[in-house]
């Protein structure tokens, strides 16, 4: 299986990521930071706390994000990577496995990143570039899922995506209750035997 990342351009942000080892450092705990911040506060959650929570200093997080448009981006863009990540590192799983783990990882990703989507322009070749990512990350785990007739053959991975968007965007009463309509969901994309 070529690997989601090795088949196309990742997607671009206006910030980089330092090269030295202890900017890289701070650049990192403050994408941590700012995904807690986001997803306890909202888009309009403090950029000082943010600094706090990642241990520097406001002028850092200014230096690494010179907006809070750059921050929210680069979040978004730093989940994306992760979920492709994680659909490489699923190749040598049984083909529904893989499928599943990574479909429950993607409902994840999605229910966290609700607050930062908010605030990105979703007309951005950004968010165009992080959305062709997840189809390259996910198409081949359906269509192995599929060969191995352990996916329904009728369904493309824009039917899953669509749907795994309205598990993740839905307010559940608790975890359980997520997980049970993950499993219908996983119910019916999978091949009845």
């Amino acid at each position: 299986m070529a690997t989601a990342r090795g088949t196309s351009e990742t997607p671009r942000v206006g910030v980089r990521r330092p090269q030295r080892a202890s900017s890289r450092q701070k650049f990192d705990a403050l994408i941590a930071a700012a995904r807690e911040v986001f997803a306890d506060d909202g888009v309009n959650g403090s950029l000082e706390e943010i600094a706090r929570r990642a241990g520097v200093g406001i002028g850092t997080l200014y230096r690494n994000f010179p907006t809070r448009q750059a921050l929210l981006e680069a979040v978004y863009v730093d989940e994306v990577e992760a979920l492709a990540r994680v659909a490489d590192e699923l190749g040598n799983l049984d083909p529904w496995d893989a499928l599943a783990i990574w479909l429950r990882q993607f409902v994840a990703y999605a229910t966290t990143k609700r607050a930062v989507v908010e605030g990105l322009n979703l007309d951005s070749p950004m968010f165009g570039a992080c959305i062709a990512l997840i189809h390259r990350a996910g198409e081949p785990l359906l269509e192995a899922a599929q060969a191995a007739g352990k996916a329904r053959g009728d369904v493309d991975f824009e039917d899953v995506r669509l749907l795994i968007n309205g598990i993740a965007t839905s307010n559940f009463a608790d975890d359980a209750q997520r997980e049970r309509v993950i499993g219908m969901a996983l119910d019916g994309i999978r091949t009845r035997n």
